[in-house]
């Protein structure tokens, strides 16, 4: 009962689905694949790609592998990023920056996807390179992958929050 509690907390969108065709004797056979983003709206998000025969169950199957393959990313104050970031995946790059409360976020669709269900409220992002939506969504991931808390950094270079 507490699994399927916790299972519909979950927010997710999905980003992109492709029909692919493969011509046969009796005519076309098509497949699916959709890009699917789950996220639990506080700073926990993931991303899977799902194929099948038929579109819901390509969006189930990438939902199952999203949930799966969860990060758990780093939130300044006012809902946003604590630093600049780029996230590069084969030819596609993210530029992600922090923004003041109030500014909202300001993304494309793939980039706009993962920030909403991952919960960040205030970001600034430019998709560079390639806009292709699995290698745009696996860019931004990556990117967030990269986070770093202030405690952290602080810890990283042998300071203590005193010397703060």
């Amino acid at each position: 009962m507490a699994l399927q509690e916790q299972e519909q907390e979950f927010l997710d969108r999905v980003v992109y689905i492709n029909r692919c065709a493969k011509v046969v004797k009796g005519g076309k056979r098509f497949h699916f694949s959709a890009v699917v983003v789950v996220g639990d709206g506080k700073g926990k998000v993931g991303f899977g790609i799902g194929k099948a025969h038929e579109v819901p169950d390509a969006i189930r199957k990438g939902m199952e592998k999203a949930k799966k393959n969860m990060i758990e990313i780093t939130l300044a104050e006012g809902e946003t990023i604590p630093h600049e970031i780029i996230g590069r995946r084969d030819s596609s790059k993210v530029l992600l920056k922090p923004a003041g409360p109030g500014t909202g976020v300001i993304a494309g669709g793939a980039v706009r996807a993962v920030m909403e269900v991952a919960g960040v409220k205030n970001i600034l992002s430019k998709v560079l390179g390639s806009s292709n939506a699995m290698n745009v969504v696996a860019a931004t991931i990556q990117g967030l992958t990269q986070l770093e808390s202030p405690a952290k950094v602080w810890e990283r270079r042998g300071r203590g929050k005193e010397e703060a």
